[in-house]
Parts: C-alpha cells; structure tokens; sequence
C-alpha cells in the first residue's frame, strides 16, 4: 500500500483515537494527587493574578509542591478561570486526555519519520492496546504531559540535529517548546537540555570520524543553536513556576535535588509484602514495568533487535540507539541512586512513547523481512491474539484501565494482594456515585456523614447535606461517619488475600476483573467511637462495655480489638486483653502497635524472650514504628549491650533527631563510657 493512503489511514485513525480518549476520560475519577496539585494551581493562580503579592503557593511544608513546576495544571486552571469552567476536574480529564493524544501523535510522527506511517500505524494500535497509559491518560496531570514533553524533545533534538537541511524555524519553536514544558512540569526536565547537547556533541564527533575535519563555523553556529534554544526553553519553563522566578538559577537545582531524594515516602504493596517505598528492592521499577506493559509490546521490541540491521540508515541507527538511550538512562540512574519510588511505574510514563516507537518499528520490520502470505498472516493472527488480553480488560473494567497487569503474574486476580491496584483511588468516584442514589431512597437526616480514605468531598458538592471527612481504613472507628467510600489502597496484603476486606458491613462493592477495588460501607453502631471517647475521659469500665456491644457488630474491626485490649488493660484485666489482642492479630498479623502492646505484656509477665519476639516482628512489619526500638533495646542492653546499640543505631538510620532512641543510646555508654553518654547528651539538648 503506498504512503499516501497509508497517510490518510494513519490521519484517520488518529482523529478517531481522540475522540475515543476524549469520550472515555469523562467517566475518570480524581487521581490520588489531583486535588492537592489543583489546590495548588490555585494558590499560583493567586501569585500571578495578584502579581506576585500573594505568595501562599512558596509555602507548602507538607505536599512540598512549590519545587513542582506543575505547568500543565496551571495552565489548564487559567483557562479555567477564563473561561468561567464550573465542572473543574470534567475539564481537567479533557484537557489531560488530549495531552496523552498528543504524546501519542508525536510519537506516530517520530515513527514516520523514520519508517513511514505505516509504522506510524502500529503506534497508533500498540498505545490503543495499553492500558496502564490510556488509564492515566484520563487524569494524570503530571506524568502524561511530561512524557509528551519528554518524546517531543527527543524527536525534534534528533530532527535538529541529524536533519541534511537548515534547521527549520518549526523545529526549533516545537524544540523550545518541549524543553519548557519538560522543565516547567519537573525540575528533572532539564535532562531533555542535556539530551540536546549530547546529540549534536556526538553528531561532531561523527562527522569529524567521517571526513576527519571540523568545519568550525559551522562548531560556532551550532554552539549558538544550541545556547539560545536551551536558554530560551529553560526561561519559558520558569514562566508558570513561582518558586524558580523568586532565583532563577538557585531555586531550580534546589527542586531538582528535592525531587530525586523525595521526603515523602508511603507503604505500598510489593510482591505480597506491606513495605515503606523507599525500601522496596532495586528491581522495583523494571519489574512493574515487566508486569503491566502488553505482552504484544515486548514482542515487538524483540522483533526490533532481531530484524533491524538492513532496514535503517546509518544516521537512522544513531537515532535509535540515542532513542534507546533516552529510555534506559532515565530507569539506570534511579536504580543507582537507590530513589525513592511508589505507585507502579506512572513516574516512568515518560519513557513509555518510546517503548511503543521501538516495538512499532520491531513489528514492521518483521513484517518486510517476512513477505510470505503464511508467515504473514499467522504474524497478525499472533499479534490480534496477544492484544486480545489487554483490549478485553479495558472493555470489561472501563474506566478502571490502569489497574491492568499481563500475563506474567496472571492478571489482576493474580496480582491482587501482591501488588498495588487502585493506589491511585480511580474507584471513588462510582463509590460515592452508587452512594448517592442510595441515599436518595432513605429518609431524611438532617446531615449525613460520609467519610473515606480518600477525600471525595466534590462528588457531593451539590448535596448540602453530606458532610464529608476523611480518615485511614484502620482508624476508622475514631471518627463519627455514617457512610464510607474505601478504596483497596492502604489495606494489608493479609486482608485482601484472605477476604477480609471489603468488611462484612459492605453494602456495595465494585468490583474490576472480578476482585473488589473499593467497598461503600455502613456503620452499625457508633459504640466503637463512644469507647475510645470513654477510654480518653480515664473511665474504662465503661469503655469496656461500649467495646463489647462495638465488636459484636463489627467483627472484622481491628482497631476495635486493640482498643478493647488496651481498655482491659487499664482495668488489671490483662489475660482478657492477651485474648483481645490476639482477635487483632488474626485479623490483622501486622497490626504493630497490636505487636507493640503484646510485647509489653509479656515484658509484664517476665516472658522477655516472648516480648522480644514481638518488638522483633514490629520492626520486621513496619521499620519506622520509632516507637518499638527503644522497647527491644531495654530488653538487649540486660545481656547485650552491643545488640542493644545495634537496635538503636539501626533507628537512628532511620531517623536521626529520635530523641528516645538518642536517650536510649546515651544510657548504654552512661556507665562504661560516660564521655560518649555526654556527647548524646548534648545532642539531645540541642533538639529538644
């Protein structure tokens, strides 16, 4: 077939492709992220429109979103005060899907450019096949755009660079314009200058090799190309970011050091273990990306390596091994620097477009190699087979399309409590849906509670009568709520595997692939609430009581246990609380401060080696429960001092300003080395 209806095809295709992304990310919920960097557009929206008096969007200790550039969210928040938008995140999904278009029609492009648009096609299909992008394509603001962003600049860095002709004006426009986006989403994004800089070095050192000569005007102008495109594009970048224009030079490094150690770090699900993410192994990312990219992708990256020597120009494979380049540094850098990373690999969405563009132009390439009908066909009947898995997901569990894994572990049911699933609480929008139909047929109530472990206040805003409040799933039992919308993230892989969750006061469930994602439940009784509010009031004989009457309702409610334990507790009645404890424990066998308080009875029967046991397993569940190694340390420093150390420096890795742990440590040099115990001392004042 030749190029030009191949074009019309390919131009065809795409068209319908945007539509398709533009009608699906209606039904998108809000991302885990998305309120508190729509927040934050806000307060930047204020910086500009006040210009630069309100400066509220400098000051974020807790999200630290002043070193994100976040441009594209406020971009789209500008327009939505232009335009006078009422239905915030509907726009925000749009404006999100078409960015994720527009990374996909780049990367066609690219594909074009290289192997014409009948490989340009293949992009089209492979990305129509990929769940884990199209579904953060329907509301991730951060990582879609910068991966158009970061395929943008690699296309048109190489275009510039590697083009026989005068570099034209549209290049260089786009080639800016990548580059400031890139920077102005992520401090990071200052790769992509560097990107530009190595290419036209190497095309130097390429030509030099060729013809053995430098042409130094020719060095001079490239020099200059090169010095005003990433200056304008850094500049450009800065334009929406209110922390890098208070120092343009200083305040962008500071970012870029901010974001790859990044401070906040969360307990995810990986490989069946309940682990904070910045001790997940060094294969954390390859392997989720292993799991959750289509099967038919990886089958054409191994028709690339296997059937690309005769079909590029030699300039053509230096771009392609530069290409390669630009996905796998990226993923060896993190794994070097030991980053911190969590939620699947959608901070890695960037390198995907380039992914795609190698498996698009692996399949082609086994096609030309193979031209006979036989071979040919069963190529296509392989490749409709294997996009079957991916397509049948996405129809069956719309819109819940990022939760896909492949083959290798299963799918989603083989997936479930060994890895994350809805980390990013897509599921809360049909939650507080379902939920406000129901409540519809229900008599009247001055003021419903609904809470969550996610906030879901906008799916009520035109109801003035739900109030919403948001807590963990565990503690659920400390605040007043009526109703509950709870996605399946944050919940122990024990729980998940062995049906606990949803609870058995579940009224609804939904359900993806058939494995529960999220559960609207209906609380029972407020007993729970009234026995901790006892409990802090010091009557624990009422508590009791209140905990009994709670735990016949609510069985499956740990919280309930621990606090029923620790109310017997206070009573004397400890051989009732051990029994409690031990409920919690079978509901829960990583409930630490459950371990925790376990262990501290045992220390009050004079078992030690039983409460070691349980202060062991503590930190073996959560390593940060600071709270437990000063506990183990008290047992060790009896008969082993440098145990005891060794427990309390293994805290201070952790966290170094712990001032029980310091006070711990100075007391095991108090008698020994009483210098030493000074030191600690001294440390200890200075923080307090």
């Amino acid at each position: 077939m030749g190029e030009k209806k191949l074009k019309i095809i390919f131009i065809v295709l795409a068209l319908f492709m945007l539509a398709v992304l533009l009608l699906i990310g209606r039904d998108a919920g809000i991302s885990g992220d998305e309120e508190v960097h729509y927040q934050h557009s806000e307060l930047v929206y204020k910086y500009f429109s006040t210009l630069g008096a309100d400066k509220s969007s400098l000051d974020t200790p807790k999200t630290y979103l002043q070193y994100y550039g976040q441009s594209f969210d406020n971009l789209v928040t500008i327009l939505i005060h232009w335009f006078g938008i009422e239905d915030i995140y509907a726009f925000r999904h749009l404006m999100c899907s078409f960015s994720g278009w527009l990374a996909i029609l780049v990367t066609a492009l690219f594909a074009a450019s290289i192997a014409g648009y009948g490989a340009a096609i293949l992009v089209l299909i492979l990305f129509a096949v990929s769940p884990t992008f199209l579904g953060h394509a329907q509301n991730n603001l951060k990582d879609i755009p910068f991966a158009l962003a970061y395929i943008s600049n690699v296309y048109y860095s190489l275009k510039l660079v590697f083009s026989e002709e005068k570099p034209a004006g549209k290049t260089i426009f786009l080639l800016i314009l990548s580059i400031a986006f890139a920077i102005g989403i992520r401090a990071g994004g200052i790769l992509v200058v560097f990107y530009l800089g190595f290419f036209m070095f190497l095309k130097i050192v390429l030509d030099w090799i060729a013809h053995q000569k430098i042409n130094v005007e020719l060095l001079k102008k490239q020099f200059f190309l090169f010095a005003g495109i990433s200056v304008a594009g850094y500049l450009l970048g800065l334009a929406t970011w209110p922390y890098a224009l208070q120092n343009p030079l200083l305040n962008p490094w500071k970012s870029y050091q901010v974001m790859t150690h990044f401070p906040v770090t969360v307990r995810q699900i990986f490989e069946g273990r309940f682990d904070w993410s910045d001790f997940h192994p060094w294969y954390y990312l390859p392997k989720y990306m292993a799991i959750t990219i289509p099967v038919i992708v990886f089958s054409g990256l191994a028709a690339f390596f296997l059937n690309t020597r005769k079909n590029y120009t030699s300039s053509q494979r230096v771009q392609l091994i530069l290409l390669g380049f630009t996905i796998l540094f990226p993923i060896i850098f993190v794994i070097l620097k030991n980053s911190n990373l969590y939620g699947s690999w959608r901070h890695f969405l960037f390198v995907y477009p380039g992914i795609i563009l190698i498996s698009a132009l692996g399949i082609q390439a086994f096609l030309i190699r193979f031209k006979q009908r036989l071979i040919r066909n069963a190529t296509i009947g392989i490749l409709m087979v294997l996009s079957f898995h991916p397509l049948r997901f996405m129809a069956a569990n719309h819109p819940y399309y990022y939760l896909y894994y492949n083959q290798f572990t299963g799918g989603l049911k083989g997936a479930y409590g060994n890895y994350e699933t809805d980390y990013y609480y897509h599921s809360m929008r049909e939650g507080a849906e379902w939920l406000q139909e129901y409540l519809k047929n229900k008599p009247n109530k001055s003021e419903i509670i609904v809470g969550g472990n996610f906030p879901s206040q906008w799916y009520f805003r035109q109801n003035k009568d739900i109030k919403f409040v948001y807590f963990p799933y565990q503690n659920r039992s400390q605040y007043d709520w009526d109703y509950a919308i709870i996605a399946n993230s944050y919940i122990p892989p024990f729980q998940l595997k062995n049906k606990i969750w949803p609870p058995s006061n579940t009224i609804h469930a939904i359900f993806v692939d058939g494995v529960p994602v999220c559960a609207v439940i209906k609380r029972l009784t407020q007993d729970d609430l009234r026995g901790i509010q006892e409990m802090q009031k010091g009557d624990n004989i009422k508590s009791v009581l209140f905990f009994q009457n709670a735990l016949a309702q609510d069985p499956q409610n740990e919280l309930i246990c621990y606090k029923f334990a620790e109310s017997l507790m206070a009573s004397g009645q400890d051989e009732r609380a051990e029994q409690m404890l031990k409920s919690c424990l079978e509901i829960n066998p990583e409930y630490v401060q459950a371990l925790v308080l376990m262990g501290d009875l045992a220390l009050k029967q004079k078992t030690i080696g039983k409460a070691a046991g349980f202060y062991e397993k503590a930190i073996q569940v959560n390593r940060k429960y600071f709270g437990v190694y000063p506990k183990l340390a008290g047992i060790y420093a009896e008969t082993n001092v440098a145990k005891a150390r060794k427990v309390l420096r293994d805290c201070l890795k952790l966290n170094a300003r712990y001032i029980p742990a310091l006070e711990a440590m100075a007391e095991t040099y108090r008698e020994t080395a009483p210098e030493m115990a000074g030191k600690y001392d001294k440390l200890i004042n200075k923080l307090k």
